[in-house]
């Protein structure tokens, strides 16, 4: 009854995080290329031989806004090992909102507002936080829809740093 519901859905919750932890893929990232809040071009090709973390997220989403001192962190941490974190913005507000609130917080990895076309790409964002790993060939390994637990991700991008690029 009452108790199958809550384990499935307790499993359903859980499982990209134990997918995370343990290795699971997809296939090719999209070739997304967008503006960066700072005017820079950002394109995932350009991003190759790193491991990324793309993080779809807004200002207003609570849940998104508790991951994301882990991926600045983590970003600090990594980036000289090949790691960088791409966030997408999906609010409807103005860039200058949006860079207002990442300067608020702290967050200095690479920022942009998502288009279109870059959600259609990776099969639409229904669920915010959404966020998707790629390895160093640009392969999406990891899709974790809801916090990306910090635990998780470190273990993640670690196995994916050891890989050969």
């Amino acid at each position: 009854g009452l108790w199958m519901v809550v384990a499935v859905l307790f499993v359903w919750r859980i499982t990209p995080q134990l997918r995370a932890a343990v290795g699971g893929g997809s296939g090719d990232a999209p070739a997304v290329a967008l503006t960066a809040l700072d005017g820079s071009a950002l394109a995932l090709h350009d991003l190759h031989g790193q491991v990324v973390l793309v993080n779809f997220w807004a200002t207003w989403c609570p849940p998104c806004r508790a991951e994301m001192p882990g991926f600045q962190a983590e970003y600090q941490a990594r980036r000289g090992a090949g790691f960088t974190v791409v966030g997408i913005s999906v609010d409807q507000t103005s860039r200058a909102n949006v860079i207002a609130f990442l300067q608020d917080h702290g967050i200095t990895y690479p920022a942009a507002m998502a288009t279109a076309d870059a959600v259609a790409a990776f099969g639409g964002v229904n669920d915010l936080p959404t966020s998707f790993l790629l390895d160093r060939r640009g392969r999406i390994r990891y899709t974790v829809r809801g916090v990306f637990d910090p635990a998780s991700l470190r273990g993640a991008v670690d196995r994916l740093l050891a890989e050969p690029s």
